[in-house]
This record gives structure tokens, sequence and C-alpha cells, in this order.
């Protein structure tokens, strides 16, 4: 009787590409994957912590499997798993808990628990040493995420990731190279670059660095895009700008941490730049990509944050004209020095201000998509419905609905010509029968 395993993940992009690799991991095993709200022989919950509320949701999903099967194996995992296994070995039921290392080994470690080996693997930060090698996700046939780098060592004063996910860790270059070059094989048009600090890439090795790697793959045959996720703005150096501005295969898509527009509260944050910097840097991207995305994180409500300084925030996104933005509220997390800061922002005052970024921000992604209204635009089509309806992104990260009832066109590079804006979409006609392969 194949064995099901249910897989439930919490928290960020990075975490939802891990926990996607993870059922990977049970499929090669031989498990059938199955929705988490139905019975299986193994729950895995991959957990978040960078929030209280990360934490109280995981202790719910854990609770949920247990109760949904009293015979099942259940396996907690990541951040809040590498943070807190005390917490989480005190709810009744759980069987196995692994942190943010040896997660490549979790069948393995779910069939021990099974002969009654239920152990904790969390290992302390300086045993947190090598990369870790998961299987790639996708989030369709057409794009693939490569996680190239794990860890973290900036310390922001806010910030629990250094302590949940280590140090950083490089996937070796020749290693990332090659796993592109086989995924371009596999037909992937798309391959998006993840991790928790990717600007970082390389560091522990003092032998390449981002740059480098990107050099490499703008070679690879028969990649049509090239996409960089999350680095931050100290740490695009004049070459690496260089490359992701120059290069045609790397997507016109900046995603550049901010978190506020305040230098006051920046510096309290630890972040190591100010708005000035960040003007600079956006300048010099626009100067070569006019109409770049250029998206970003803010927080709102950080300790001693006055109505000053957040409006000088709400100024400064407004200024910049992101095309969009991730808002979070501040979040005190137990062994981060703000989590200790005086003049703890009232919850109240922290939900008005982030409903307010978050209401600034559409406004923003609006007036960013209406640029494209009537501009021929490419799209990689990542899925189609019945009706003829086609969705997919373009370089710059907009996402794009258009309908052809002529032929399967998932997969394809398609250029579309956008006539209107709608509900988070550019709404687009087919220009020609155009399709890139």
């Amino acid at each position: 009787m194949v064995k099901r395993a249910a897989v439930y993940t919490l928290g960020c992009k990075v975490n939802q590409h891990e926990g996607e690799a993870i059922k990977q991991l049970f499929r090669d095993a031989g498990y059938e994957i199955v929705p988490f709200n139905e019975c299986a022989d193994v729950y895995v919950i991959h957990t978040c912590t960078v929030t209280h509320l990360g934490d109280r949701k995981s202790r719910q999903m854990i609770r949920r499997a247990v109760r949904r099967n009293e015979e099942a194996i259940v396996a907690v995992t990541g951040c809040y798993a590498q943070t807190s296994p005390g917490e989480i070995l005190d709810i009744d039921g759980v069987d196995l808990v692994i942190g943010t290392k040896e997660r490549n080994r979790i069948v393995e470690l779910v069939e021990q628990a099974r002969k009654g080996v239920g152990v904790s693997r969390v290992h302390p930060r300086k045993e947190i040493n090598e990369f870790e090698d998961l299987p790639f996700t996708e989030t369709s046939t057409v794009r693939a995420f490569l996680k190239i780098q794990e860890g973290c060592d900036q310390f922001c004063t806010y910030c629990i990731v250094p302590y949940a996910r280590g140090p950083v860790r490089s996937r070796p270059l020749a290693e990332t190279v090659a796993a592109v070059k086989q995924l371009v094989r596999r037909g992937y048009k798309e391959i998006v670059l993840t991790g928790i600090h990717i600007g970082a890439y390389g560091r522990d090795t003092g032998e390449y660095d981002l740059n480098t790697l990107l050099q490499e793959l703008v070679k690879v045959a028969g990649l049509q895009r090239l996409r960089v996720s999350s680095v931050d703005p100290n740490e695009i150096t004049p070459d690496l700008l260089e490359t992701l501005t120059r290069e045609s295969l790397i997507c016109p898509h900046y995603h550049i941490p901010l978190q506020s527009g305040s230098d006051t509260v920046l510096k309290a944050m630890r972040r190591p730049y100010d708005t000035e910097f960040y003007r600079r840097l956006v300048r010099d991207i626009r100067a070569v990509r006019p109409q770049a995305a250029i998206t970003t994180d803010v927080m709102v409500g950080f300790p001693g944050e006055t109505d000053e300084q957040f409006q000088e925030t709400a100024a400064f996104i407004e200024e910049i004209g992101f095309a969009d933005l991730h808002v979070f509220k501040y979040s005190p997390r137990k062994g981060t020095p703000a989590a200790r800061f005086p003049n703890q922002v009232d919850a109240r005052v922290k939900e008005v201000r982030s409903k307010t970024i978050i209401e600034l921000g559409k406004k923003l992604w609006r007036q960013y998509a209406e640029q494209f209204v009537e501009q021929s635009v490419e799209v990689l089509v990542e899925q189609e419905s019945d009706d003829g309806w086609r969705e997919g992104h373009t370089g710059n990260y907009l996402k794009v609905r258009f309908q052809d009832d002529e032929e399967k066109l998932r997969g394809e590079l398609v250029t579309v010509i956008p006539y209107g804006v709608n509900d988070g979409y550019l709404l687009a006609r087919r220009k020609t029968l155009y399709v890139k392969r």
C-alpha cells in the first residue's frame, strides 16, 4: 500500500519553495502527496518564525495534524523548529523536530521515527556550515526556482532570520551553473534564483560572488529569462549593477528591500545604507532601464518610529514610485535587540500605518502597470483555461491575462498588447500570432 504524506508550509517564498522540495523528497521515496486536510501517514509542518503570528499558526497546524490522524508521524521543520524546538516538543503527538539543517534527510528521519526513534535534530548555529541541497521547485511547468544560497550574517536588530537560518552558505558555482543547464534542458524558459540573502552569494567561499555567477549563467544556451530575487541595496556593487541592467536575459525586475524611509529608523534597524544611497541606486537602474519594476519590503511600527518618521517613509515610497510593496508590521522576536528597545509602538498604530502603506502600494502598482497599456509586452504563459484565457508574467513581473483560442500556449513567450488594468492584472490581446520558441 502506498504511503501518503501531507506537507503544510508557512511563511516566505523561500519557505514555500523549500516546502515543495520536501514534497519532492517524499515523492522520490514512493509516497503519494495528499492535501493537508486529508488522512495521511506522515504530516510535515514547515514552519515560520518571522512574526508571532507565524509561531502561533505553526502550533495550530501541528495540533491539527495530530488530531487528524493519531497514528501518523508528525514531523516539524523550518525556522520555528530551529529557534524554539522545546515549545514544539511540548506539543503532544509530535514525533520529529528538524531545524534548518538535515531537511534533505527528512524521509530517512521520518522512517526512523516510524520505528520509534523520534528525535530532535536541531543543530546550533555554529554547526550549520554547509549548503543544504534540496530539489529545485517550480511554480508552473515553465518557471523553476533554484535556491543558490542559505543563511544570513547581517543581524539587523529586528530580525530572527540569522538565528533561524544560520550563517551564509552558498551552492558551489559550478554546481549552480550545471543545475541551470539541466533545468533549461528540461524545458524551463525562466529560472528564478532565490535564497535568504543572495546578495551575499559566494561570500563564504571568498572565490566568487553573485556577479560572477550571473556572468556565467547568461551564457547558458537556451536560457530565455533569468530572474534574480531580493538583493539588499548595499550589496549591489557597480559591477553587479552593470550586469543586472545590461544583460538582456536578466529580467528588469529588482526587489530591493528598503524597510524604512527614515534614516533614523534605518540606523536603529542596523541597515547598512541610508535613503540617499537607495535613491541613487534606483536612479542608476532607471538610467539604463527606465521602465524597470522596482519592488521592495517595508516595515511599519519599528520601536520608536514616530508619526513624523512614518510620514518620511510614506513620502519616500511615493517619491521612488515602487511597482509593488510587501508591507510588514514589526513583530518583537525574543533574542533580537529590537525586542528590548523602549517605545514599542502600539498594535493599533501599527495596523493603521500598515493599511496606509498597503493602500499607497496599490495606487503605485496601478500607476506603474498603466504605463504598459497599448505597449507591446512579452508574457511567459503559465496557465490556460478551457475558455481560452491565458495567464503569465512579463519580465518586469506584471501579471497579464489575455484570451486566445487558437493554440496551446503554455510554456511559450508570447507578445501581447495590454488594453487595460483590472484586479491586479494587465488585460491584453495578442499582437500577432508571434510566439517566441
